[in-house]
């Protein structure tokens, strides 16, 4: 360098000039990401996954996302519930490892997350709705948050400076946050987390009040398996509170008698307490106006109809898919106005939007509702990406990838070391089309919460390209299903002698998975007296 002070002034001057335009290149071609995330939103009320609810079209504008990106055929969690699910996404680690297994465990905001490193990496992180894990968001710039599940219409939001309450419905309001966000409160020289997660379709499916009657007129297919009777599988199986038939609650799910002060339903207890309910005592006198019109004639139809038996169920089921498929069409109007907004401000093609939802849902399926087991539609969660120049559009991906990955996938986009602890793998070479990579070969499954809802029991298993392994081991059961022979998974083959070799190598590849990602859960049978509490408690 030069001596002349002059000359090396305008040197320095030249070389920081030169520095600044490549941090601003660099920042430019870290992608922005957009994530949203709904909650219990089955693939199968997805019309891009070509299920059996396609017909009625159920969401348009999520199958355009899926056209323009890449949709993933086997995408799961590894705990099937709404928190787990979350802490797992936070940190990149099982439950066992970041100590949130069950919906009613701690979690500890002081670990790692992947906030906290994109943020120290320069993105803005910002995080509106849903979020299930209790105490202080850590690694944000800015957040406000549903408490708890939240409820659907004039929800209160938990914020750094305390609550909130605005009057609509929950997922238009944090759509409308997100967008504010995007259009006055964004660093536009800064790359960008935007996390988007909504309520919807979480139970007990209350619809925005313009889609109360979206689906009225359509006769909604069913599964296969709403008459599944489980003779063949476990006794853990049969023993659950997750029926449409004996275990969906009228008023409890607010499925049936959706107007207050209405009689009950011969045989159950009104929940005057449920957060449903307090949510119908939360409305304006507009709001309930318009869902007392709505509803009062089908129940009125209802009762007059005096239904038992296979017509009951069929009541019930039609009902609860109208309405948990009303939930989804707002999602789906406030997916189209997200990605609008992406263009209007210009940021779309530097923007990466994922689309995803915390686990799969039974609609029907095997005759019930809600999630937690290993079963496929449980254990399957939706996943499509788009990211434009990296990622092909219209394509479809079918190796085998869990939530697990997620922390890894988002920070290789912000091009952020992944750390050494995280047990998942980036799909970022899947996104780009890379063929030529050696893949996970299975899945691990482990699943916590017992005693709750719905009496699932605490099971792990092992998912390959084929088969899949479960253990109910407080009960020292196991199910085995060869998954292209038997799809739906109607018959449990452990103990048939035909896959007794399969068997064996699935037990060991289960044990190594255990000791892969360090899993030290007690896995000792409980006593018979617990077992056989747990079985009357369901019969």
């Amino acid at each position: 360098m030069s001596r002349n002070p002059i000359l090396r002034l305008a040197a320095c001057v030249l070389a920081a000039s030169i520095h600044m335009q490549s941090v601003v290149r660099a920042d430019a071609e870290r992608p922005n990401i957009v994530f949203i995330f709904t909650d219990d939103h089955s693939p199968n009320a997805i019309g891009a996954y070509d299920r059996w609810l396609k017909s009625v079209d159920p969401t348009p504008n999520i199958d355009r996302l899926a056209s323009q990106g890449m949709l993933f055929e086997r995408s799961y969690c590894t705990n099937s519930i709404c928190g787990p699910v979350r802490a797992v996404i936070e940190t990149g680690r099982h439950s066992h490892k970041n100590g949130f297994r069950r919906n009613y465990d701690g979690f500890d905001w002081d670990q790692p997350t992947f906030p906290k490193l994109l943020r120290e990496s320069g993105y803005q992180t910002v995080m509106y709705g849903k979020y299930h894990l209790g105490g202080t968001p850590q690694g944000y710039d800015e957040w406000k948050v549903l408490p708890g599940q939240g409820v659907y219409y004039n929800p209160g939001f938990i914020t750094p400076d305390g609550r909130d309450r605005i009057e609509g419905h929950s997922t238009d309001i944090i759509t409308g946050m997100a967008v504010d966000w995007l259009r006055e409160g964004r660093d536009p020289d800064a790359p960008f987390l935007l996390r988007v997660q909504y309520k919807a379709p979480h139970r007990g499916w209350m619809p925005p009040l313009r889609h109360l009657d979206a689906f009225d007129d359509v006769l909604i297919p069913e599964p296969p398996t709403l008459f599944f009777d489980h003779r063949t599988q476990s006794p853990a199986s049969r023993h659950q509170e997750m029926e449409i038939d004996r275990h969906l609650c009228p008023h409890h799910d607010l499925v049936l008698d959706l107007v207050p002060d209405r009689g009950d339903y011969p045989g159950i207890q009104r929940r005057q307490d449920t957060s449903n309910w307090n949510t119908l005592r939360r409305m304006t006198p507009e709001q309930l106006a318009a869902w007392r019109a709505h509803f009062e004639p089908h129940d009125e139809a209802f009762h007059a109809a005096k239904l038992e038996g296979i017509d009951l169920v069929r009541w019930k089921y039609q009902r609860y898919l109208r309405n948990y498929l009303g939930c989804i069409r707002g999602v789906d109007e406030n997916v189209a106005d997200l990605l609008a907004a992406l263009d209007e401000l210009g940021l779309a093609e530097n923007t990466v939007v994922i689309y995803s939802s915390d686990q799969g849902f039974f609609l029907g399926d095997r005759g019930w509702y809600d999630k937690r087991w290993m079963y496929e539609t449980s254990f399957e969660m939706p996943l499509i990406i788009r990211w434009p120049g990296v990622t092909e559009p219209g394509s479809r991906e079918n190796r085998l990838i869990q939530n697990l990955d997620y922390a890894p996938t988002f920070l290789e986009m912000a091009g952020v070391e992944i750390p050494d602890d995280y047990q998942g793998r980036s799909l970022v070479p899947l996104l780009r089309g890379e063929d030529d990579l050696e893949w996970r070969d299975a899945l691990y499954y482990h699943y916590y919460e017992y005693p709750g809802y719905h009496m699932v029991p605490p099971h792990r298993g092992v998912r390959t390209d084929r088969f899949k392994l479960m253990h109910i081991h407080p009960f020292g059961e196991w199910e085995f299903y060869d998954l292209e022979a038997d799809p739906m998974e109607l018959t449990n083959q452990y103990g048939n002698p035909w896959y007794e070799e399969q068997i064996a190598a699935l037990k060991t590849r289960l044990d190594e998975l255990a000791e892969q990602y360090r899993d030290d859960t007690d896995l000792s049978e409980r006593s018979a007296e617990w077992k056989e509490k747990f079985r009357s408690a369901a019969k």
